[in-house]
């Protein structure tokens, strides 16, 4: 079932991580995260609302990388479990109470690697493993162990269902 496995907002600009067991999504994002309030790093001109990226994706890195960023310092709010979150790239999901929709990758950047304090960090999170951007259609409460369910999946997923429907 794919789920959130770990919530985080910072609450503001380069502050750690603060895992939490639930948040409220509300217009702009999470309530109290810096991103919402205004006060991130790249606020106002490069703000993703919500971030999320894969359980599976940290894993990996303390595999590959021996880097363990399951304390936050990925600086993503939402850890998911058994959902790729590059397919909920504009499709519409709920989490909880909430309603987003997908809206971009989030690769990973120079500011994230000097926050975290560890070399190697930046380079981890690339190839997908970074996560993406949503934005808060519908505001909820959204709680660790959550369901993550897609509600309209994005177009390209759709076309493929309808065409393989059709025997095409």
């Amino acid at each position: 079932m794919p789920r959130v496995e770990q919530l985080f907002i910072a609450r503001e600009d380069s502050s750690p991580m603060e895992s939490l067991e639930s948040v409220e999504a509300v217009e702009g994002g999470l309530e109290g995260d810096r991103y919402c309030t205004g006060k991130g790093y790249y606020s106002p001109f490069d703000v993703c609302e919500v971030t999320l990226i894969e359980g599976e994706a940290i894993d990996d890195i303390v595999d590959e990388f021996d880097i363990d960023l399951s304390d936050g310092r990925h600086r993503r709010n939402v850890v998911t479990r058994e959902v790729a979150v590059h397919d909920l790239l504009g499709a519409t999901f709920s989490i909880g109470e909430a309603t987003l929709r997908g809206t971009r990758p989030r690769p990973p950047c120079a500011h994230v690697e000097q926050v975290a304090g560890e070399k190697g960090v930046a380079r981890a999170l690339k190839n997908k493993r970074g996560g993406i951007c949503a934005t808060v259609l519908d505001p909820g409460s959204i709680g660790v162990g959550d369901e993550i369910e897609v509600i309209e999946p994005d177009a390209r997923t759709m076309g493929r269902k309808v065409a393989d429907r059709l025997g095409l």
